[in-house]
């Protein structure tokens, strides 16, 4: 396979991927877990994706196919070499500790518990290999009375205050259609990993990481649970609209597009109302900070709103950016692997697979100038990798052949 570049074209890789030589296992599913994993192997660790001979990860049919292709997977699972192995069997365990004795990183995702019921606990493991870092990714962490329950992203955007705090005001509690606490998750997730690998060049032991995914979706809605300590304030919904600042909304322009605006600098929030037409307004009492503009979101709306209405969307961004205000058109994804900004910096890039030829996906997350990350390869085929890490591992082919018919490869 050859690499597709992440990098604007005047640069290259000068050394090896930051992450080169680091094995990881991911024995993780639905997907924060594999995510996670994923973005590990973006830099170039080294990930073998275990899954169960008979029940492939449920994301191989996760939403649209091609061809009885899931593409889902083929971004999920790009990077990762795939392997089977039936770990409540006695030769996949066995298997697996093998694999575990040469590996720095294993991730799970499986219910409290389970992996002590095969033998696989973090006591085996670790007597197997002392510098192991295990990422344990779970709804609700490895202990407290809710652990043992199935938790998914959907249930931590109900949790955590997320869903409480988005839609209109007076309509319901508004989930995100998309796996937004997963993918925060395994943000978090890899930053443990990492943590925990660099705490290991100091004192040369591994740990546990126990990820709650209820949790990393607290971080990122902001100091709620302090304003709630300090001042008993519970942020309602406000739709678009901020209680910080105005104006902050989506706006309609002439030729039915939306625009986005925002003005969280005092001074840009005056850009737009001289902008707008209405430089009256600045000289409100009001108007000097964001607090007094929010709570004056229906005038600031109403001017803004007028203004974008006569405009195209063309208009409105060419305007907006002369005056040295903030605005963004909103985009779908049409819109999203056409535009300039994205091209330049190669966002969405072209991948070659095999199975449906050349793809495009998302890039790697960041640039790094001296070592970059790549898209190596797509998502494989379940267990298409089996027998050449087995064989690295040292099993012959009778061994292999064995495990094959014991169900457990």
């Amino acid at each position: 396979m050859t690499d597709s570049a992440p990098t604007s074209p005047a640069s290259a890789p000068t050394s090896p991927a930051p992450l080169h030589g680091l094995r990881v296992l991911d024995l993780a599913t639905l997907f924060a877990g594999p995510l996670a994993a994923m973005m590990l192997g973006d830099f170039g660790a080294d990930v073998v994706k275990v899954e169960h001979p008979r029940k492939p990860d449920p994301s191989r049919g996760h939403g649209p196919a091609k061809d009885g292709v899931g593409l889902w997977w083929k971004m999920l699972g790009r990077n990762k070499r795939t392997i089977t192995l039936d770990l409540s069997a006695p030769g996949g365990r066995d298997t697996l500790l093998r694999l575990v004795a040469d590996a720095d990183v294993v991730v799970e995702n499986f219910r409290p518990g389970t992996l002590e019921r095969w033998g696989l606990g973090w006591e085996e493991l670790s007597t197997v290999n002392p510098g192991l870092v295990l990422a344990r990714v779970t709804g609700f962490g490895q202990f407290g009375p809710y652990s043992h329950r199935p938790g998914f992203g959907t249930l931590a955007e109900a949790m955590s205050g997320f869903a409480a705090i988005t839609g209109e005001p007076d309509g319901p509690p508004t989930l995100p259609p998309f796996g937004l606490a997963d993918s925060v998750a395994a943000l978090a997730t890899a930053y443990a990993v990492m943590t925990a690998l660099t705490a290991r060049t100091a004192t040369g032991r591994g740990q546990v990481v126990d990820m709650a995914i209820i949790e990393p979706m607290l971080a990122v809605i902001g100091p709620h649970a302090l304003w709630y300590d300090q001042l008993g304030h519970v942020q309602p919904r406000t739709g678009n609209r901020s209680q910080n600042n105005a104006p902050r909304n989506t706006y309609r322009t002439s030729d039915g597009s939306w625009v986005a605006v925002s003005t969280s600098a005092q001074s840009i929030a005056e850009r737009v109302l001289r902008l707008v037409g209405r430089p009256e307004l600045i000289d409100e009492p009001w108007f000097a900070d964001g607090t007094g503009r929010a709570a004056h979101a229906d005038v600031l709306d109403e001017a803004v709103g007028t203004w974008v209405a006569r405009h195209t969307r063309e208009e409105a961004l060419a305007a907006f950016e002369k005056a040295e205000a903030a605005i963004a058109p909103v985009y779908d994804v049409r819109d999203v692997v056409a535009d300039p900004q994205y091209r330049a910096l190669d966002t969405v890039t072209e991948v070659p697979d095999p199975e449906l030829g050349p793809i495009r996906m998302q890039n790697v997350l960041f640039r790094l100038s001296e070592t970059p990350g790549a898209i190596r390869w797509a998502g494989r085929p379940h267990g298409a990798d089996t027998a050449d890490v087995l064989a690295e591992l040292g099993l012959s082919p009778g061994e292999i052949t064995a495990l094959r018919s014991e169900g457990a490869v």
